[in-house]
């Protein structure tokens, strides 16, 4: 793990006043309860495009600042303090390296810009079973003319709601679960034969199930090349992976403060509660995991930008670890709040509601750790 750059502490400097200031969780709680379907805040969104962080990998000849993913996840954990609800991981992080990966000239200058300036949001449309199992792709996508046309279904796409760009991984040839035959496409989310439907998840965000029902499109929307887009794929969700682990270190780390806090001035049996050694051990116990976890988010974040040959390793090593993180320190806030904290009314609720859904996304910890061992050759 490197040290962070100047620009880095900008950064995150920016990001802490801004969610202090304009995006406390009380934001996330009046989202939800305005119905709004797209689980988005149109103001809040733009306000991220402003401080230029739907641009940090963007080049800069597409208006983006392109300063890397420990930048970018220098941000997430801000935001991911007080819950801010902006399309960052599914957007800025996983469409921007789909298209900077395997887009052409034409398909970057159509996109990324319009990315980078918040006017378009791009998802990721992978998933089609229960469990997060990309290596199973049946969408098919069958040759039809110059264009190919979509039959099939996604599941749980992370802003699919708000989306006007989706990244789709599709089968162009073979079978289920085969390395080769598969195919990334840009696809507009408008494009005639896609339907929407939304998911309600208890995070409160804007995830939906997106039926393709005869949806054509030109060869150009492909990336990269037909039939071989497995690796492209790969990396990106180590891409997606990484920046959750970042966003789920931030949420764990405001978790622990608020706990911390309320031990600091919480009385029972005429003093304080956290005079108590019990508490004192497990306030301890969380303080360590962070500063365990810390470092492997950010190597794994490092190794991305560096293009390191162990970045995948890196990722899944760092969702593993956050994923457990930020599952024990939300139980003991919950725990360690007693009555309160089981309470709508107190934000311990939305902490662990956050957790449960980031600690599926992109990959469990049981399929990180199988993938890992895979990939030292276990």
């Amino acid at each position: 793990m490197s040290l962070p750059t100047e620009e880095q502490t900008i950064l995150r400097d920016m990001a802490n006043s801004w969610v202090s200031q304009h995006a406390p969780v009380s934001a996330l709680r009046a989202l939800r309860d305005s119905g709004n379907e797209l689980c988005l805040d149109p103001d809040t969104v733009s306000a991220v495009a402003q401080m230029g962080w739907t641009g940090t990998l963007i080049p800069e000849v597409y208006g983006g600042s392109d300063v890397g993913y420990r930048a970018m996840g220098v941000v997430l954990e801000e935001l991911g303090r007080t819950l801010v609800a902006a399309p960052l991981i599914s957007s800025a992080v996983g469409a921007v390296s789909a298209l900077k990966n395997g887009a052409n000239d034409t398909q970057k200058s159509a996109w990324l810009p319009a990315i980078a300036n918040g006017s378009a949001i791009g998802a990721l449309a992978i998933d089609e079973t229960a469990h997060f199992a990309p290596q199973s792709i049946m969408l098919k996508a069958e040759s039809s003319g110059s264009g190919y046309t979509f039959t099939g279904k996604k599941i749980m796409v992370h802003e699919g709601m708000s989306a006007h760009l989706l990244i789709v991984a599709a089968r162009t040839s073979g079978e289920d679960r085969d390395d080769g035959g598969v195919t990334l496409f840009a696809v507009p989310a408008k494009a005639p034969g896609i339907h929407r439907i939304r998911r309600q998840l208890l995070d409160s965000r804007g995830y939906a199930d997106i039926t393709f029902a005869g949806t054509q499109v030109d060869g150009d929307a492909v990336l990269g090349t037909v039939d071989a887009g497995r690796d492209l794929l790969s990396h990106i969700l180590d891409c997606a992976a990484a920046a959750v682990a970042a966003e789920a270190l931030g949420v764990a780390l405001q978790a622990f403060d608020t706990t911390l806090q309320y031990l600091k001035t919480r009385t029972q049996f005429g003093q304080l509660i956290g005079s108590f050694q019990a508490l004192q051990h497990r306030a301890a116990k969380m303080f360590t995991d962070i500063q365990l976890a810390r470092p492997t988010v950010y190597a794994a974040l490092d190794a991305l930008d560096a293009g390191a040959q162990g970045a995948a390793m890196a990722a899944s090593h760092a969702k593993t670890t956050a994923n457990e993180l930020v599952h024990h320190i939300s139980r003991e806030m919950i725990q360690m709040h007693g009555g309160i904290g089981m309470t709508d009314a107190y934000d311990a609720g939305f902490y662990i509601k956050r957790a449960r859904a980031l600690e599926a996304a992109f990959g469990t910890s049981s399929y990180h750790r199988e993938r890992y061992g895979r990939l030292h050759g276990i």
